[in-house]
């Protein structure tokens, strides 16, 4: 058409092929097309985890969520963060119009769960560990929480501590002052206006404890919902690594946590 000088009918068409996941490349040999990734459209739902390698605990984590939440306007977002080939060729075959897969650089688990976040499409973003299997409708009982005023984030399980933020010990709620991150939800706009997770924290140790209190320190409350249909399997980023790794990790974490948050003692529930 272009050769004709119909420009306006070309460019249309280019703009339907586009819109088809198609896009026209011109070259002095002729034009061809290649495939593109459609922008995927808004959801009310965001079902995101952060791969670290292990691809059968990813397998059972996506057949639970996919297989109890079908009635909710959701995508699934897998944010391969392994640099492993066997779980890129995994998550390859798992891409569906509701499942994405976001292939990323390797890199720490604050800055990978920010990629994941930037990505996501959903209103409300629901975050899980993936040695987690969902056993029923979980997404449900978490918006609900979430629609109630002053609530910024809603997850399984949950911290307090007793007048000060050096130590947390587990609390069944319903409020607490932070949510563990097996599985936590949470408005997307909310998380990006906070910054997101601290990218400081390239082991996953504190940084939900830190991320929580993000999301506090803006006047919204941390809840956990009892009984979620949520079952933990193991841990494998705390099982990869020696007793004395972990500990100085985790160390690590919780003193930057404490240098932001040490005096924030206004922010704790009792």
């Amino acid at each position: 058409m272009r050769e004709k000088r119909d420009f306006a009918g070309a460019d249309a068409i280019r703009e339907r092929l586009r819109t088809s996941g198609w896009e026209v490349v011109d070259s002095a040999g002729g034009s061809r097309l290649n495939a593109i990734e459609v922008e995927p459209p808004p959801r009310r739902l965001t079902m995101m985890t952060v791969l670290h390698g292990w691809a059968s605990d990813a397998e059972r984590w996506l057949h639970s969520v996919l297989r109890h939440h079908a009635t909710h306007d959701q995508e699934v977002l897998l944010v391969d963060n392994s640099g492993d080939p066997a779980v890129a060729s995994w998550s390859a075959t798992r891409r569906s119009e509701i499942v994405r897969v976001l292939s990323i650089e390797p890199r720490g688990f604050g800055a990978a769960v920010n990629a994941g976040l930037q990505a996501a499409r959903g209103e409300v973003v629901v975050l899980f560990d993936p040695g987690t299997e969902a056993t029923g409708d979980l997404a449900a009982p978490l918006l609900e929480m979430l629609e109630r005023p002053g609530v910024g984030i809603a997850a399984a399980y949950g911290v307090r501590g007793v007048g000060t933020v050096k130590h947390f010990h587990d609390h069944p709620g319903p409020e607490v002052d932070a949510v563990e991150g097996y599985c936590m939800a949470f408005r997307r706009a909310d998380a990006l206006a906070v910054g997101g997770f601290d990218e400081k924290f390239k082991f996953y140790r504190i940084a939900d404890f830190e991320f929580s209190f993000r999301i506090r320190s803006t006047g919204k409350r941390a809840m956990v919902v009892a009984g979620l249909p949520l079952r933990k399997h193991q841990h494998r980023l705390w099982e990869a690594e020696s007793e004395e790794e972990r500990e100085r990790l985790s160390k690590k974490n919780f003193y930057r946590f404490l240098d932001r948050w040490g005096k924030r003692t206004d922010l704790l529930v009792d």
